[in-house]
């Protein structure tokens, strides 16, 4: 189990990452690999989905970019420790983040009480609905019925029958990720991020949470009783 030491935090919370990048992915037909340095995908990722993260504070350039496609358009990495310089290989900083982290535990009492009501995503007819309302349009088919798996728990927020606000919750590196997350409001924010730390502990009840946002999204991250780690970058090449 991982403790609250931040430095395993932060590895734990980067390998967590790359297992959801890694299940996305594969359910897109992506060849991926793992070496202690990063995770790569061998061709160009799905949209919004990097091409390598790196899983190490120490590891270098040619270590992460080494099992990656730079020469067509979109590469991108995700620099779990704002440790790379990626501009000598053509790459510019997309956006940078914090890494946060939340103890075990049930949401606080009260927390997302007047939200939509919450349930688990379970065939793919209800994954298009939720794509669709994650998107504010129409799916695309980016999230996969493949994802539909026990290690990975998409929450939907209904009301009025019409999902409105979701979730993500992965399992991996000894912890649970929350990703994709989305609400009409601040106030259904609170909402969401209450059913996701509840639905972690239900789910795996003794694993920390963890993720990462910037913005507004981290302070709704915060209300929700997480605590901002180190910093991340993502950068794009544009070469």
């Amino acid at each position: 189990m991982i403790t609250e030491d931040v430095s395993a935090l932060l590895l734990a919370a980067a390998r967590n990452n790359a297992d959801w990048c890694d299940a996305v992915c594969r359910a897109h037909g992506v060849p991926t690999a793992f070496t202690p340095a990063a995770w790569s995908g061998a061709a160009r990722t799905p949209p919004m989905y990097p091409d390598a993260v790196s899983l190490a504070p120490g590891a270098t350039p040619e270590e992460v970019l080494g099992g990656v496609d730079t020469a067509s358009p979109g590469c991108c990495v995700k620099d779990s420790f704002a440790a790379l310089d990626l501009t000598p290989a053509g790459f510019e900083v997309l956006f940078e983040a914090r890494w946060i982290h939340r103890p075990a535990g049930p949401a606080a009492a009260g927390t997302g009480d007047a939200g939509p009501a919450w349930s688990r995503v379970r065939d793919a007819g209800e994954l298009a609905d939720w794509e669709a309302a994650w998107a504010d349009g129409e799916p695309s088919g980016l999230f996969r019925p493949e994802l539909l798996a026990p290690d990975v728990a998409f929450l939907a927020g209904r009301s009025g029958g019409r999902i409105v606000a979701g979730a993500v919750l992965s399992l991996g590196g000894g912890v649970v990720g929350v990703s994709n997350l989305f609400a009409p409001d601040p106030a259904g924010a609170d909402s969401a991020w209450a059913a996701a730390v509840g639905a972690a502990h239900e789910l795996w009840p003794g694993l920390p949470v963890v993720g990462y946002e910037h913005g507004e999204d981290l302070d709704a991250a915060v209300r929700a009783g997480f605590a901002p780690l180190g910093p991340l970058r993502v950068w794009l090449h544009t070469a």
